[in-house]
């Protein structure tokens, strides 16, 4: 048996499943002086996940020259430990291991420790869990724990360990070194060379048709996954997935599938009644632990909400479904109440826990949301419409809310009028938002993220196009302000990062291609031309200093970074699309707006270079952001331009339609693209519709120019 394998079976006996394990270490303080008995590098740091282990005994460095340094002068292993301030088990395994004091014993005189805040460093995470997913077979999360050689270079890598477990990992490769350490750096060089070429791309010689008939047999691998009766993919975990099912909302728009728009809507409906959104102060939760939505794992993410944001205004725009505009206006009003910076930024989340104990802030006893509700009546018709009952639908006598009957069963069992219904269950929902604030909330992570900031402006715009609320504009705008104030450097250089005046991380190339994609949706919602120039400079930025001319792909990482041990390129999509796939639809959007025929040639070429992958992955929902912008090639949208002193009132008309197919464009003058020129009728206001360039004849009226978008 190969060496390599054996070692990772061998170490499968260690590895543990995620059970929380009785806490024997003492806390990290001295109660006697109210002084930390440990303070270590990460002190100086101002993510809030690295200074929650400022005090641990071990002594962590952040990543950086200074550790690195250490680790080859004295030559030792390197711990490279990742994870994020709302990770449940990160939290778990800080309190099992890194507080106690024979593990840091064994940490510190052994290895040099190194703690990454993964969303402050994607690539550093994306490339020791890649290292992971090679040496474990895919049994991979958070936290992330990576030993390396002194050079950076991974022999090793795996997730929660409970204390016992952990010190025999650590126990085994400190053996394994001191006998053979050649097999350690054989492992090493193997993994290290998994990693450069993983998700590479070759090239593509010959021509590329886009077919847009292509897409049709692939729709078959999406129907095959979808549970229409619950929503989501089959499984007994559930993700939201936002990108999925965007993207079938497009496919349905070109094909008329009905079978695309029921796999969104079922999915959109069994969430929103679902326990993993917050039925009493609005938003989502990061996913759900069942295959009914009922029960999740409580953590709230920016990004997550940020784009279901942007799905549920989309899915309403085609469907006029209430609920879903119920669940855009209360997540924003979430998203405003607990996570935006005065300052117009947005945080990043809320932890799961908060008095130690998961999901304690959102859930209650029968009792005590009687005792909130104050209204015998009232309590019986929430109880009834949302299945709390008196012994608990979950554990421990505790209830999660979700929605199992309709308003209506609710009003005949009660005798009453939908509307009544209606009525006294937004009463008791205001009335247990204002109990629960009372409660001691989760933690906030607080650190503003260029890129998750982007998904939540792109959020509030999509959200404003749709229902027309200025709020939603006016909170859109001044994050765009913030961004451009706190995140832009000079020649739009970008950082990723921004908390308590600092911004230190240079950006990756999903900052720079969701701002873009931003920005370029803020133009279309106010016609104001500077969003749209912002749009571009930032993608020029993105072309010159992440731009891989011999692959025709964007590397993850700036050419003015430190290097690591690989430079990766990111092109599948996940939660969030790939920066890849972003930036391809940003030069072919940004392309059409400024005839920049150079940014379209590029796009082609991105989306024929991975074309093979997309097309023939039998998983096409890790490349669904890549699927729309095949769609889009096969099928170029039309640039519609409304032109005149009634623009504004005409384009909120037009927003009224689900047109995914189409790029706006306009203003009360013509301004300065290319495409508006000689488009200004005097004291008219003018729609033409066009399609690569060519336009049809202009008309004054919505109803005339939708006979022209197919």
């Amino acid at each position: 048996m190969n060496k390599y394998i054996y070692l990772f079976l061998v170490l499968t006996f260690y590895s543990g499943s995620c059970i929380e394990t009785s806490r024997t270490t003492k806390p990290n303080k001295d109660n006697d002086n109210n002084n930390f008995k440990h303070t270590n590098e990460l002190i100086n740091e101002s993510s809030p996940y690295l200074l929650q282990h400022a005090h641990n005994p071990v002594n962590w460095y952040p990543w950086g020259e200074k550790a690195l340094k250490k680790a080859k002068a004295e030559n030792k292993m390197l711990i490279i430990s990742v994870g994020y301030s709302a990770c449940h088990w990160c939290h778990v395994m800080e309190k099992e291991s890194f507080e106690d004091s024979l593990v840091a014993k064994v940490m510190n005189e052994n290895f040099i420790s190194i703690k990454v805040d993964r969303e402050e460093r994607p690539d550093i995470d994306d490339i020791y869990m890649t290292s992971c997913h090679l040496s474990s077979g895919g049994n991979c999360g958070w936290p992330l724990n990576a030993m390396a050689l002194p050079n950076g270079e991974p022999f090793w890598a795996g997730t929660y360990f409970p204390k016992d477990k952990w010190l025999k990992v650590m126990q085994y490769f400190i053996d394994l070194r001191k006998k053979d350490p050649k097999e350690i750096e054989d492992f090493a060089k193997n993994i290290t060379e998994g990693i450069k070429n993983a998700e590479t791309v070759q090239t593509t010689k010959g021509e590329v048709i886009f077919d847009s008939e292509k897409l049709k047999p692939i729709f078959k691998y999406f129907d095959s996954a979808i549970d229409y009766k619950k929503g989501g993919r089959h499984g007994d975990i559930k993700f939201p997935m936002p990108s999925n099912w965007m993207y079938l909302l497009e496919y349905y728009n070109f094909s008329k599938d009905k079978k695309a728009l029921e796999g969104v809507t079922a999915t959109l409906e069994k969430m929103a009644y679902g326990g993993i959104y917050d039925h009493v102060g609005g938003g989502f939760a990061r996913y759900s632990t069942d295959a009914d939505w009922k029960v999740p794992h409580f953590e709230k993410m920016l990004y997550d909400n940020g784009q279901l944001v942007s799905l549920y205004s989309k899915a309403f725009q085609l469907t006029r479904k209430p609920l879903y505009k119920s669940v855009v206006y209360e997540t924003l009003d979430f998203i405003e109440r607990e996570l935006t910076d005065e300052n117009g930024g947005f945080y990043s989340s809320l932890n799961a826990d908060s008095e130690g104990e998961e999901g304690k802030y959102y859930v209650w006893t029968y009792d005590e949301l009687a005792a909130a509700i104050n209204d015998d009546a009232q309590t019986a018709l929430f109880s009834y419409f949302y299945d709390i009952t008196k012994s608990g639908n979950w554990e421990d006598g505790k209830n999660i809310a979700h929605i199992n009957r309709t308003y209506g069963a609710v009003a005949k069992k009660y005798n009453t009028t939908t509307q009544r219904v209606k009525s006294e269950i937004t009463l008791a929902k205001a009335k247990l938002l204002v109990e629960r604030q009372n409660r001691i909330a989760p933690s906030l992570d607080d650190k503003v993220l260029t890129a998750w900031n982007a998904i939540m402006l792109k959020g509030y715009v999509d959200a404003y196009r749709v229902f027309g609320e200025q709020r939603f504009l006016d909170a859109a705008i001044k994050n765009a302000n913030f961004l451009m104030t706190n995140a832009t450097k000079n020649g739009h250089r970008l950082n990723r990062n921004y908390k308590s005046g600092k911004s230190v991380i240079n950006a990756f190339l999903d900052d720079y291609g969701l701002v873009s994609d931003a920005f370029t949706a803020l133009y279309q919602a106010t016609f104001e031309e500077k969003w749209l120039i912002e749009a571009k400079a930032y993608t020029d930025y993105a072309l010159k200093h992440f731009y891989d001319e011999k692959s025709g792909i964007f590397n993850y990482t700036s050419d003015i970074d430190p290097p690591l041990i690989a430079r990766k390129k990111e092109i599948s999509d996940n939660v969030i699309p790939s920066s890849n796939s972003i930036m391809a639809k940003n030069l072919y959007v940004l392309g059409s707006y400024f005839f920049e025929d150079q940014y379209l040639k590029k796009s082609d070429l991105m989306m024929k270079n991975v074309s093979g992958q997309v097309l023939d992955s039998q998983q096409p929902y890790f490349f669904s952001n890549w699927l729309s912008l095949y769609l889009m090639l096969s099928k170029p949208p039309y640039e519609v331009a409304i032109v005149g002193k009634d623009s504004e009132r005409l384009r909120q008309e037009i927003e009224g339609y689900y047109l995914p197919n189409v790029i706006l464009l306009g203003g009360a003058e013509e301004g300065e693209l290319i495409l508006l020129e000689g488009k200004l009728v005097k004291g008219e206001t003018i729609i033409y519709v066009c399609q690569d360039k060519i336009c049809k004849s202009p008309v004054d009226t919505v109803k005339e120019a939708l006979k022209s978008i197919k």
